[in-house]
């Protein structure tokens, strides 16, 4: 293994005593949760994280009694970022990784972690199925597949934000 590459994972914090805006929440700016389907054939970026119809138990046995992830919240959440563009845009960069859209991230830990993200970011999470090692892409392919969509994700989110600073001083 290339020991130039390192995984890394970024977090940040809500709220917290006299901080009412938690500068470590500002500075991650986006929270991407990645993980792995055994029906996909492609790099998925998710649109949505879906409210209702968890009845699956997890590894640890466990189902919210609610079957919902947040009681009186929507029924689906979209992600702030354009997921169809992203989509265009690491599809044009010839990567070599076939990369699609989904509007049903499953109703597992997956689309649960999912629309919880999104709740409480209020829609600035995104979320990335991958296909199982081998099946077709290696490691490797999707390391740099998720590098190259995490990059077009923040140049959306940049362009954005400049949009809306724009028009508050115009």
């Amino acid at each position: 293994m290339d020991n130039s590459k390192r995984t890394v994972v970024v977090t940040g914090f809500g709220p917290f005593g006299e901080h009412s805006v938690n500068a470590s929440w500002v500075a991650v700016q986006l929270v991407v949760h990645v993980g792995v389907s055994g029906m996909a054939t492609t790099v998925t970026l998710e649109k949505c994280g879906r409210n209702h119809g968890y009845k699956g138990l997890d590894n640890s046995s466990f189902c919210p009694d609610s079957q919902c992830c947040i009681v009186g919240g929507p029924d689906c959440i979209d992600s702030v970022i354009d997921m169809e563009s992203v989509c265009k845009r690491v599809m044009a960069s010839g990567l070599g990784v076939s990369v699609s859209v989904s509007k049903d991230a499953g109703r597992y830990l997956c689309d649960y972690t999912y629309y919880t993200s999104l709740y409480l970011s209020h829609g600035r999470s995104a979320f990335v199925h991958v296909p199982p090692i081998g099946k077709p892409y290696s490691g490797e392919d999707l390391g740099r597949a998720l590098q190259a969509i995490i990059q077009e994700m923040l140049e959306l989110l940049d362009q954005a934000e400049e949009k809306i600073h724009c028009q508050h001083f115009h």
